[in-house]
This record gives C-alpha cells, sequence and structure tokens, in this order.
C-alpha cells in the first residue's frame, strides 16, 4: 500500500502546481546561496589586505586574489552539500500547495483544510533542516565505524526523520498538531515505512531536488488510507 501512494504520487507530478512549488523551493535556494557567497566574497576583500611586505620575499600582491578564489571554490563545494537540504527547508514552506493538489484531485469531497501561519510553517521547516544536518553529520561517525552497515543506517534515520516530517506537515491540516503526533504514534512503523522509501531518491542527484513534493503528496495519500472516518475535516481537530 506505501509502494501505491507513492506511485499516485509520482502520477500526479506533472501537476502545476507541484512545479510551481519544486521552482519556489529551488529559485530560493539558489538566491540564498548566492548571496550568501557574494557576503562571503566581500568579508574575505575586507579582511585580506591587498598586499603585504615579506621578509627576504617583498611585496606580496596575490593573497587577496588567492583568498576570493578560495572562498569561491569553497562555496562551490559546500553547495553540493546544503542544495538539497536548504531547497527541501524551502519547499516545506509551500507543501501545503501540494497536499491541496493532491486533495483536489483524489478526495474531492474534503471541506478546506486548515493553514498553518507562515511564521509558524518557517520555524518548523528551519527546525527540520538543523535536526537533519545534525543527525546525518552525527551519524558520520556510525558510517566510519560500521561501514558495510551505513546504506541501512542511512535509511533508518532518514526514513524516520522525513516520514515525521512530511507526516506531520500532512495531518496537522486535518487533526491539528496534537491529533497529528497522536496518529503519528500510532502508525509510526508504516510511517517509517514511507519515510525510508523517500530517503532512497536522496542518494540520486537532481532527482533528490523531487523529495519534498512526491514526499508531501505520498504522504498525503499514506494519512487519508489511515485516518480515521469522520476525522479528517478541520472541524474535529479543533
Amino acid at each position: 500500500m506505501i509502494v501505491t501512494d507513492a506511485l499516485r504520487a509520482l502520477g500526479q507530478i506533472g501537476d502545476p502546481r507541484f512545479s510551481r512549488v519544486l521552482a519556489r523551493g529551488i529559485g530560493l535556494t539558489v538566491l540564498l546561496l548566492v548571496a550568501v557567497y557574494v557576503a562571503v566574497f566581500y568579508l574575505v576583500g575586507w579582511m585580506v589586505p591587498d598586499s603585504f611586505s615579506l621578509p627576504w620575499i617583498g611585496q606580496v600582491t596575490w593573497v587577496d586574489g588567492l583568498a576570493s578564489g578560495a572562498s569561491l571554490l569553497l562555496m562551490m563545494a559546500l553547495s553540493v552539500f546544503l542544495m538539497v537540504p536548504v531547497a527541501s527547508a524551502f519547499t516545506s514552506l509551500f507543501l501545503d500547495d501540494v497536499a491541496d493538489a493532491v486533495e483536489a484531485r483524489h478526495y474531492p469531497g474534503l471541506g478546506p483544510a486548515l493553514r498553518v501561519p507562515w511564521a509558524e510553517a518557517l520555524h518548523d521547516s528551519v527546525s527540520f533542516l538543523g535536526v537533519l544536518i545534525a543527525a546525518n553529520l552525527g551519524a558520520l561517525v556510525l558510517y566510519l565505524l560500521l561501514a558495510p552497515a551505513a546504506p541501512l543506517i542511512f535509511l533508518a534515520l532518514n526514513g524516520y526523520l522525513l516520514g515525521r516530517e512530511y507526516f506531520q506537515l500532512v495531518a496537522i491540516r486535518r487533526l491539528g498538531r496534537s491529533g497529528a503526533a497522536a496518529m503519528r504514534r500510532r502508525h509510526a512503523g508504516q510511517i517509517w515505512a514511507a519515510g525510508a522509501l523517500m530517503a532512497l531518491p536522496l542518494t540520486i542527484p537532481l532527482v533528490n531536488l523531487l523529495v519534498p513534493v512526491l514526499g508531501a503528496a505520498t504522504f498525503t495519500h499514506l494519512f487519508h488510507r489511515l485516518a480515521p472516518s469522520g476525522r479528517t475535516s478541520p472541524a474535529s481537530a479543533r
């Protein structure tokens, strides 16, 4: 059933509302990375002198250019690792639109969902980004100590994190925060399995950028498959 949920989500990947959410997430990520690089570039230029003198060598005039070039290479290397988690965080701000699109096509009888305030959604996205990065940095120790089991550790960890995040994001719209947490505890096994399925594309460049959109769509199907009858309207969350 979880694979069916994912296939139904994949079948809607061409929906313009999906594309708009993905474009917003990637666009904001690129703007942020460019802004950070510009800030680092000017900071390096301000801190490193244009030239200085060394004993027996004389005037050195290439340090500023070398530092600026090194900062460019550093930011390019960091962007490879930061692109996906940062894009995921930005995209998460707009995933309500993905859930709305899924519900409009597959569950047309539902009333409007609760809207999570933008500031609250931003806080949740930033918190998730921090936990995701910190958890995977911590897992590097296990990857080194238990190298043969590294793929399983990666799936177990990210399956839990992605499952928790995307199920909460979808369920809170219909059950409220406390109701979503209670339902997540009741179905922890299926939620983890769906999260692990979403973690698989994280290892594929470019495809991994689709994970937030596919995750939100997949968990929307999963939520409505598991939700008790009569508990999917905003009124029931109050």
